[in-house]
């Protein structure tokens, strides 16, 4: 703590007693100790210390305006566009892009591809410029959305159309949000096909068009995990802490289950790929069993289920590197069969899983059937 504080803090006893009370949960640090124990953990304070009252996702167009999805469809076809129908217009793309990391590629895809061709067609109409300009940037976090979708189902062709349809309404519309996203895909269809250089590459063109977006920050973690690629830890390490900075300086979002809102929990994510890549075991392994806590619910229902099978792949590297074959494989499994996945990402991820099999258990009737099953996973792309 005394490394990132930027005044003196209290002797070591004081200052140890504080450390045991916030542990025991007795008291909440305020606003100053709180970001010196974050940056002392390498996270955010908010991973850390969520606010109590937050905005939740669970918004309805029928609460919201009146009127149900049908209304708002006939509405759009009788030109009768007005501030109600674009608000529910836009709480349902909200509903869209949070429906993301649970629901099937295969039953979104079609409802984003709807929607984007109903706003597509408003622009037939007459709209004032405000109207124009907010439907084409509804438009335009549709696009990334449907991008995304085609992309985890492995058309990589229609996802870079898409992500090019997504760029150009961005341009459009000065929204430096779509823009980074848009430039974010770039580097995520890179990374996942070995072109780290790329990958560097569209993470520094997004980061200048995303302006103070919280994409940026999605950004750079794209950068820190090209450089672990590449085997330069020195220049992930800085990456990371640039990322780690900068989501710190900004608010907690509204809807964390938004995919094109980057969070806090998202954070410990992205270090865990990084850490777990370069073979930081233990640490890899403490965050992993953070993010599966953060994304699942009381419930035991996972929230973001591509997280955490993601997170199961780097419990399943540390279980073979310890020597474990049998738990390296039950988590492998668990991830590469989790019923949402992006195909591209697990391939991927589980990746480092494969390349520990094969050089400590090759010949293991065990270990090289999940071999086989991640080849034909890395074929279906």
């Amino acid at each position: 703590m005394r490394t990132h504080a930027a005044k003196p803090l209290p002797e070591g006893d004081n200052l140890l007693r504080r450390w045991k009370s916030w542990e025991l949960g007795e008291n909440k640090p305020g606003p100053h100790y709180a970001p010196l124990i974050a940056a002392t953990l390498g996270t955010v304070s908010a991973a850390l210390f969520p606010p109590v009252e937050r905005t939740e996702s669970g918004l309805t167009v029928l609460t919201a305006t009146g009127m149900d999805t049908m209304e708002i469809v006939s509405r759009l076809q009788a030109s009768d566009i007005n501030d109600a129908t674009l608000e529910g217009l836009r709480i349902t793309v909200e509903k869209l892009c949070s429906e993301y990391p649970y629901m099937p590629p295969e039953t979104l895809i079609p409802e984003g591809r709807q929607w984007l061709r109903r706003i597509v067609e408003m622009q037939d109409q007459r709209l004032s410029f405000r109207q124009r300009r907010q439907t084409l940037e509804l438009a335009g976090w549709l696009a990334l959305l449907v991008g995304c979708l085609e992309y985890d189902l492995g058309d990589r062709r229609s996802a870079e159309a898409t992500r090019k349809m997504a760029l150009s309404l961005g341009q459009d519309v000065g929204s430096g949000g779509i823009l980074g996203w848009a430039h974010e895909m770039r580097a995520w269809f890179a990374l996942t096909s070995g072109d780290y250089r790329g990958v560097l590459a569209a993470a520094e063109a997004g980061q200048v068009a995303a302006g103070n977006h919280s994409v940026g920050v999605q950004l750079i973690a794209q950068e820190a995990k090209a450089w672990a690629r590449l085997g330069r830890k020195d220049e992930m390490e800085r990456a990371l802490e640039r990322g780690r900075v900068m989501l710190e300086a900004m608010p907690y979002p509204d809807n964390t289950d938004n995919h094109f809102v980057v969070d806090p929990a998202k954070y410990d994510f992205y270090v865990m790929d990084c850490y777990r890549h370069i073979g930081e075991d233990r640490l890899a392994e403490t965050l992993a069993q953070e993010v599966i806590r953060s994304g699942t619910d009381f419930n035991g229902d996972e929230r973001k289920p591509m997280r955490v099978a993601e997170a199961r792949i780097t419990l399943g590297v540390a279980a073979a590197r310890e020597g474990d074959l049998d738990e390296a494989l039950t988590y492998g499994r668990r991830a590469i069969e989790a019923p949402r996945k992006s195909l591209p990402s697990i391939a991927l991820v589980s990746q480092d899983l494969a390349s520990v099999l094969a050089e400590r258990y090759n010949g293991q009737s065990d270990a090289d059937e999940y071999r086989h099953d991640l080849m034909r996973i890395q074929q279906g792309r």
